[in-house]
């Protein structure tokens, strides 16, 4: 597929999708988001070990372009926001972990983006809001991955100010794993990409699906859950070779992955 807001890099064992609407601040329009689906599922279909979600020019992405919005009907409105959550679930849904790379302001839906990713590098300049609190459009869905990463207390202060959240902040909440100066954030972000990358690229898609099952569950019903998986998953060929492997002090041979 030909992309227009959206660049595709394969480099080795990763993808990396870059936002390239930098005019309108990474804005997600309709097409920009439909595009960002279509990258995302290609890199989930590939054998790409990790994805990077990145964002060109001053921002990562400033969320919703209002030029959408401003003057559409309900079920025009209602079909954008039901595409922004078919991208946020499909980040979570690919086998491979999505590591956001951040820079400059990501708010409202690039707040949400940076949620959604499985994880997240933002460097010292980052900065991360959901405006809608001090606006007259409230950031309901954003919210919705926001508050999974920082908790109930955060996400109401987050939601209800609209304040902007510097990037040592969003790491003491939860919302980001690392913040780095603006130029180690390419490096930092290929070092924990190549660390949660290692292993069999089997076991790790049915673990990261694994986890966003359970994660919302009761105890009760996670470990139920989590057992069933867990015993299933055992029986997989790389998960005996990597037992064989440990147990003979070799290294193991995946059918797809890396060390």
């Amino acid at each position: 597929m030909e992309y227009e807001y959206v660049l595709v890099e394969r480099s080795g064992d990763f993808t990396e999708i870059t936002m390239n609407r930098p005019q309108r601040r990474n804005a997600l329009s309709l097409q920009h988001m439909r595009e960002l689906i279509a990258a995302f599922t290609a890199a989930g279909e590939s054998d790409a070990l990790g994805i990077v979600l990145a964002g060109n020019g001053p921002v990562f992405s400033a969320g919703h372009d209002f030029a959408d919005v401003a003057d559409a009907d309900l079920a025009a409105v209602r079909s954008l926001l039901a595409t922004c959550t078919e991208l946020m679930t499909l980040i979570q849904q690919v086998p491979q972990p999505v590591v956001a790379r951040v820079h400059g302001l990501a708010t409202a839906a690039g707040c949400q983006l940076v949620a959604s990713a499985d994880l997240a590098v933002a460097s010292e300049d980052a900065a991360f809001a959901a405006p809608g609190g001090k606006g007259g459009w409230f950031c309901h869905t954003p919210m919705v991955a926001v508050a999974r990463n920082v908790g109930r207390k955060r996400a109401a202060e987050m939601a209800l100010s609209g304040d902007i959240v510097d990037a040592r902040t969003a790491l003491d909440w939860g919302l980001v794993n690392r913040v780095v100066p603006a130029g180690q954030l390419d490096t930092a972000t290929a070092d924990l990409l190549e660390r949660v990358t290692r292993g069999s690229a089997q076991s790790k898609g049915i673990g990261k699906q694994a986890l966003y099952a359970q994660i919302d569950l009761d105890q009760a019903k996670a470990y139920a859950y989590a057992v069933e998986v867990m015993a299933a998953t055992s029986q997989l060929p790389d998960a005996r070779e990597g037992m064989h492997a440990f147990l003979e002090k070799r290294k193991p041979q995946w059918q797809r992955g890396r060390e």
